[in-house]
């Protein structure tokens, strides 16, 4: 555990530069478009470029992790992320940032930190006992929520007083210390399959397959995968609408105090993972918590106010690391080590490919449909409007209201599904042999 908690430790400080870079540029996006024009679709259009090159990037990325050693692979991230950050921090100092510039800035980061993600989760497993893996799992959540009560106020007073140079200055600084803790220790050797002669891209391709045959030869880790995306949808959906929802005008102070609350409830539940080997039955704990978080968002949206919103957030993200936790917690115990970079990558690819649809549908939907939709004296309005606030700009309430409808429908099918549910009991762990036929199928 040593060797795990001075990696920890590098990346808590790591990510806490990450997030102050990312309100400080999520703020002074929203200054740039949201301010006087009302419409959400380019801040959604920055959040879809965070993302949408992990999922594309991901699959290879995971094959690459397996054949490389893991913690090359996090300083290799880290190092191409400070490069960026660097010629950000040109631009603002010169006074020459613009919008399209953090829009490729944000690209290429994304596209370090599809290899960044997979090699860290990997590294778990390899150091970490089996019977410690969801506790260090919500030390890794931990260390988001840490992330998430400081940014926001840290980052809010920091723009406030010194301006965006500093941020950056500072997210520098937190990436040199994270690959300073990777250069101080050595992680174990792994047992890898004869080298062979067949071309790199071959080969390559081929592994990314077998991640998948792994995937696709256990329905019961499909139907997790398909649970999972509609809870990553929901979050998709919640990253865009909220901030716009808690915007004021040359003010950072409201977005981050709430932020900051959410934060509070997402280590609340990091330490409780981290202090608990989580229950007999993950499956069905995941099930709960996630249909906790639509009952969430279903009474959020027919209650939005600031106090509604932070109560609301607070208790979603509670739940948040105890899902993250106990869902990967299955995966690094039933997937074998030397395929985890492979078969990890690909699920989060999986995972979070409906989060993508919904950072490409939240902007149009609710500036183009939602919002003119619950416009007052027309039909839907009058329809909900007992429930639920109306007029022009009322679409996220809506939203939120049918999100929550969907994420519970969705608790109600997964509960009724044997091979989800049975899932932990039907899979045999990794460390159980293989029979032949299985291993000729995933290599």
């Amino acid at each position: 555990m040593r060797t795990f908690l001075i990696i920890w430790i590098g990346q808590v400080v790591s990510l806490l530069g990450s997030k102050l870079t990312e309100f400080a540029l999520g703020f002074w996006i929203l200054e740039q478009t949201y301010h006087g024009t009302g419409t959400i679709s380019q801040f959604a259009l920055t959040i879809l470029l965070i993302y949408l090159p992990k999922v594309i990037i991901s699959p290879l990325a995971g094959v690459l992790i397996d054949r490389w050693n893991r913690r090359n692979a996090m300083m290799l991230s880290d190092l191409g992320t400070g490069v960026i950050t660097t010629i950000v921090l040109l631009l603002v100092t010169s006074n020459h940032l613009q919008v399209w510039h953090i829009y490729i800035a944000v690209t290429v980061t994304s596209s370090f930190n599809s290899f960044q993600q997979p090699a860290y989760i990997a590294a778990i497993a390899q150091l970490v006992a089996p019977q410690n893996l969801s506790r260090a799992n919500g030390m890794v959540q931990a260390s988001s929520a840490i992330a998430k009560i400081a940014a926001p106020v840290i980052a809010g007073m920091l723009m406030k007083f010194t301006g965006l140079e500093t941020i950056l200055t500072i997210d520098l600084i937190t990436f040199a210390i994270a690959i300073m803790t990777l250069v101080f220790v050595k992680f174990p050797n792994l047992r890898r399959t004869r080298k062979t002669k067949q071309q790199v891209i071959e080969r390559l391709l081929k592994d990314t397959v077998s991640g998948w045959n792994y995937i696709a030869l256990r329905p019961g880790l499909l139907r997790l995968i398909g649970f999972i995306a509609v809870s990553y949808f929901t979050m998709g959906m919640l990253e865009i609408v909220l901030w716009p929802l808690l915007y004021e005008p040359n003010s950072t102070e409201q977005l981050g105090i709430v932020l900051s609350i959410g934060g509070c409830g997402m280590l609340l539940g990091s330490i409780l993972m981290s202090f608990w080997s989580g229950p007999q039955n993950r499956v069905l704990a995941i099930i709960g918590f996630v249909g906790f978080q639509g009952a969430i968002v279903l009474f959020g949206g027919t209650r939005i106010s600031v106090f509604a919103l932070a109560v609301g957030i607070f208790g979603y993200l509670f739940s948040q690391p105890i899902i993250v936790s106990l869902n990967q917690a299955i995966w690094q115990s039933k997937v074998p080590t030397h395929l985890q970079g492979r078969v990890f990558a690909l699920q989060q690819t999986l995972e979070r490919s409906l989060a993508i649809c919904a950072y490409m549908l939240a902007g149009p939907l609710v500036d183009n449909f939602l919002n003119p939709l619950m416009a007052r004296n027309g039909f839907v309005a009058e329809l909900v409007g007992r429930f639920i606030n109306t007029g022009m700009g009322q679409g996220v309430s809506l939203l939120l209201v049918l999100l929550g409808i969907v994420n519970l429908i969705t608790v109600a099918i997964a509960f009724r599904e044997p091979r989800l549910r049975n899932l932990e009991t039907e899979l045999p762990d990794k460390n159980q042999f293989l029979g032949k036929k299985e291993h000729h199928q995933l290599t």
